[in-house]
């Protein structure tokens, strides 16, 4: 038989000490299939242990760390009871700023007098596992999905390396590519990705300097107040046509004229930009005598 107790007050049952003296031990032991609150449910105690086969839950978000105030982050998470083994756990590290997920060794506080507490130095993170394809540019990729996109069954062979002679050589998964620098370039190498290759301070065995742009001129130039120096023959391909005068001088090669050395020079600031020959010591000689 239904039956309804009503008061037009608070209602309270109390076993022996009850709770706040803190001396309390009794229990109230309501045995019923159902057992339903119709309002709000505050339970003020320390623990609450629910020996149930299955949890569900209506709220979209469950909030952890209610009561905390503090200014700065505080731990937060879930913790999996894992019975002799270490504690699985996914939780919010404040200090950090970044979520784990791993696994504590035991003891740990249990939550029973105290808040769970992980020991900061016990703790191990654990793998991840994930679809094996990602679907979206933001998901998470597997190792898998990774390695099939850098290197393919049998290993990079669609990579390779040309040689001064032209010789294409394969390299595959495993493979050291080593770049030596040699007595004139410096050669440099710093994690993750980064090659530096410099010119030394000499250069020898250097037999031939060239611009790569089309028509570009070749700039030597020495340091500060430094000269450049010739320490041999300096030879000069003939032109087939005198360039154009600037305000530099212009030292070039042609057909010998009457200065005898075919040497020719040329400057928008002499002879108004004419073209002159150097002349020869013989010429000038016979040039002297023959004006006396």
């Amino acid at each position: 038989m239904a039956k309804t107790l009503r008061t037009s007050g608070d209602y309270t049952i109390k076993t022996g000490a009850g709770y706040n003296s803190g001396a309390g031990t009794n229990t109230i032991d309501l045995d019923s299939k159902i057992v339903r609150v119709r309002g709000d449910l505050i339970v003020d105690g320390d623990q609450v242990v629910q020996n149930v086969t299955n949890i569900t839950v209506e709220d979209q978000f469950l909030e952890l760390n209610r009561n905390y105030s503090g200014a700065g982050a505080e731990d937060a998470g879930i913790v999996i009871n894992q019975g002799t083994q270490d504690a699985a756990i996914f939780y919010y590290d404040g200090t950090a700023n970044e979520f784990r997920i791993g696994t504590t060794a035991r003891p740990i506080a249990d939550g029973s007098t105290t808040k769970w507490q992980i020991d900061g130095g016990a703790f191990a993170l654990a793998n991840i596992k994930v679809a094996t394809t990602p679907t979206h540019e933001n998901h998470a990729a597997s190792r898998a999905y990774v390695d099939a996109q850098v290197v393919s069954a049998s290993g990079m062979t669609d990579f390779f390396i040309v040689g001064d002679d032209s010789t294409g050589i394969t390299v595959i998964d495993g493979d050291t590519v080593q770049i030596s620098g040699g007595s004139n370039i410096g050669v440099a190498v710093a994690n993750p990705d980064t090659i530096t290759i410099s010119l030394k301070n000499d250069l020898s065995n250097i037999t031939s300097v060239t611009s790569d742009a089309s028509n570009s001129s070749l700039t030597l130039k020495a340091n500060g107040t430094g000269s450049i120096s010739i320490n041999n023959v300096l030879t000069f391909s003939s032109n087939a046509s005198t360039p154009a005068a600037a305000s530099v001088t212009k030292l070039y090669s042609k057909t010998v004229g009457g200065g005898g050395t075919g040497v020719f020079f040329i400057n928008s600031a002499v002879g108004s930009g004419t073209e002159d020959e150097l002349i020869s010591k013989k010429k000038a000689t016979a040039l002297a005598i023959a004006l006396g």
